[in-house]
């Protein structure tokens, strides 16, 4: 007897690997599966200016990565004595106003350092719902808790968003041509919107990516959204708060993940670097022993090995364990 309407999700004919690089822009989940590949050592940038949820956030956000847009000081204002900006999320929030800046700098800095060449872009879209400046007629990013008297909240519709989404893809495309391109739309419910605006607000971000998908060419779509809502389907499967997926959705829908997009090569490889990870947390007994000393030099090789075979960068796991090793 089966309890549960499984999702059979097929293969991607795009694979990602350890010699691809990628980014990630979009709402929390996009971090979330970011995260993951960032945490087991493939090269991708994860939300270089912070969670954002809507079409134009990211587009934005696009902007300012690849130079076509530049912070201005109109961008930047200070409220209860932080510095902050529209179009970035609070992580980016100072005391010093020359921070917020510098801070905008250095992850251009590192994206031009070391993503020349970008394979894959993933984009996770929360809502369709916008805040809209009054001042400016911006839509913003964050609205970093500003009176909600000095924003218009409106839904964008799907051909709004399919116009901002085309222009950010061949946005990238300028610079990075034949990026491939996946779509997800966050599991996680906007419930300050209403359970009925934000079904509306989701199927908008469905449409409007089935769209792309019909005229575009190197466009997917990973169901987050669908393996959340009709496949655990169940309240067992969120946070305290009924809203956020718990650490075992979240590690059944990486699992999906890996099985669209991974393939047996990258999967056997990715095994490899978990191992690394484990050792890495390893507590010894013992440890002044000739068995942990063993220990640290076995797992040295094996980080030497992984970054030969396959060009993982292992620098800093290797620099540790030297460290721990230099202390015997």
């Amino acid at each position: 007897m089966q309890f549960r309407t499984q999702i059979d999700v097929p293969r991607s004919v795009y694979t990602i690997s350890y010699a691809q690089r990628g980014i990630s822009f979009g709402s929390c989940f996009s971090e979330t599966i970011g995260n993951r590949l960032a945490g087991y050592k493939f090269p991708i940038l994860v939300n270089p200016f912070g969670t954002i949820y809507n079409p134009h956030s990211i587009k934005t956000n696009v902007e300012l990565l690849l130079g076509k847009r530049t912070l201005q000081e109109a961008d930047v204002f200070c409220q209860n004595d932080i510095w902050q900006s529209f179009l970035l999320h609070t992580t980016f929030s100072s005391v010093q106003k020359d921070a917020v800046f510098q801070s905008v700098t250095r992850q251009i800095e590192y994206y031009n350092k070391n993503f020349q060449a970008v394979d894959y872009v993933l984009f996770t879209l929360g809502t369709a719902w916008v805040y809209q400046y009054k001042e400016t007629g911006e839509i913003v990013c964050n609205c970093h808790k500003v009176a909600a008297n000095k924003f218009v909240r409106r839904r964008l519709s799907v051909d709004e968003c399919v116009t901002v989404l085309q222009d950010t893809i061949e946005l990238l495309r300028s610079r990075h041509p034949g990026i491939r391109v996946i779509f997800t739309v966050s599991p996680i419910r906007h419930w300050k919107d209403g359970a009925h605006e934000n079904q509306i607000s989701k199927s908008t971000l469905l449409l409007a990516i089935e769209e792309l998908q019909s005229h575009l060419e190197g466009v997917d779509y990973f169901p987050a959204y669908e393996l959340l809502m009709d496949d655990l389907r169940d309240y067992r499967f969120y946070a305290d708060d009924m809203l956020h997926p718990n650490s075992q959705a979240v590690d059944y829908i990486w699992e999906q993940f890996q099985k669209v997009y991974l393939s047996s090569e990258t999967l056997a490889q990715l095994d490899r670097i978990k191992s690394i990870k484990q050792a890495l947390s390893h507590r010894p007994f013992n440890a002044e022993s000739r068995e942990y000393r063993l220990f640290l030099e076995k797992t040295i090789g094996a980080c030497e090995n992984a970054s030969a075979e396959f060009g993982v960068d292992l620098q800093d796991e290797i620099q540790l364990l030297q460290e721990k090793l230099s202390r015997k």
